[in-house]
């Protein structure tokens, strides 16, 4: 409605999340007003990331795109907008997110095809695309979503572990000989992960803990925690070290391992000299100082190619091949769709 224009303009290009949807309700004939106590089942995510995406993806007049996670509609309109709502697909696992959405952009003049179905297995009937936009973060790139790729074609989704904390990006392309190439770049903000991905997060007694307890034991480390500018150590903390979280609302590093009840505390005390304190079974500051040393001599990347391989896997692995990982096997397709 005209008169809401102000508030939606304040809502996309205030630097927050949009809620779209809460515990899978119909959103067309939605009654008006606030919610509370529900869980959120989708949004869309922060205008200025989804913007910097968009120009990654190079949209241009004619181009055939499959927007994945319809959400609000937002990318699908502006796929429309640029391409021609003729080649662009936007698909959701929810009905109700996408017959909302095709009424929202028909009332812009834009009629997509809109379909409701598992973003793991895209859309093989409108295949090859130019471009595929995910807008959710998955564990390994949808081996489905890459055979979609039409020749010079190019897909971006976010990748991440259960862990929110050190996110990557991966950028895969298939050039005009049909060969696909491809690599994670480390990031510092991702899509929200996908329908049914399990995550890890710091409770809040679990952050009071960490902030107040003594430890099991505290030393004087000339050694420096890894920069915050280091992402690509991060990505790699993220993989090869598993299960750790950080707290990025404390004043310095601090990051814990739910499962085991792990924790770092880490607080500089003068000029090259850090307290690092530690709790629980696992050496969180030594498993970290390793992994630098291994990120230091494969050349500190903040990329790491993306290799599809014959038997199905994807390994992400440094230019020079020292650091290197696996990303999880895919989940069952009914347990992967999008949100």
């Amino acid at each position: 409605m005209p008169q809401d224009r102000p508030e939606l303009l304040a809502l996309l290009y205030g630097g927050a999340s949009v809620l779209v949807q809460h515990d899978g309700e119909a959103l067309l004939g939605r009654a008006r007003g606030t919610r509370s106590g529900a869980s959120i089942t989708s949004m869309s995510t922060v205008m200025s990331l989804t913007a910097e995406l968009l120009e990654e993806l190079d949209l241009r007049s004619g181009r055939r795109v499959l927007d994945v996670g319809t959400g609000a509609g937002v990318t699908a309109a502006v796929a429309c907008q640029i391409c021609g709502d003729q080649g662009v697909v936007t698909l959701d696992r929810d009905r109700h997110l996408t017959d909302s959405a095709a009424a929202r952009l028909a009332d812009l003049g834009f009629r997509p095809e809109t379909v409701c179905g598992s973003g793991d297995e895209g859309c093989s009937a409108r295949a090859p695309f130019d471009r595929i936009f995910v807008s959710y973060a998955v564990a390994r790139v949808p081996a489905a979503l890459v055979e979609q790729l039409a020749s010079g074609g190019r897909l971006l989704a976010h990748v991440t572990s259960t862990s929110p904390s050190w996110p990557a990006l991966a950028v895969v392309q298939r050039t005009t000989g049909g060969r696909i190439t491809a690599e994670l770049r480390a990031v510092e903000f991702a899509h929200r992960a996908g329908h049914g991905m399990e995550r890890i997060w710091l409770s809040k007694e679990f952050r009071r803990r960490i902030a107040t307890d003594r430890g099991t034991w505290t030393q004087r480390s000339m050694l420096a925690p890894p920069a915050d500018t280091d992402r690509g150590l991060w990505l790699a903390v993220d993989h090869l070290l598993g299960g750790l979280v950080r707290d990025f609302g404390a004043e310095h590093l601090v990051i814990g391992a739910p499962r085991c009840g792990s924790w770092l505390r880490v607080k500089p005390v003068g000029r090259g000299r850090w307290d690092v304190t530690t709790h629980g079974p696992r050496d969180i500051w030594k498993e970290l100082q390793d992994l630098a040393d291994r990120w230091r001599a494969a050349d500190s990347p903040s990329r790491y190619r993306l290799d599809f391989e014959p038997s199905g896997s994807q390994r992400a692995a440094s230019a020079c091949g020292r650091l290197s990982w696996l990303l999880p096997a895919p989940r069952p397709l009914d347990e992967g769709a999008t949100r």
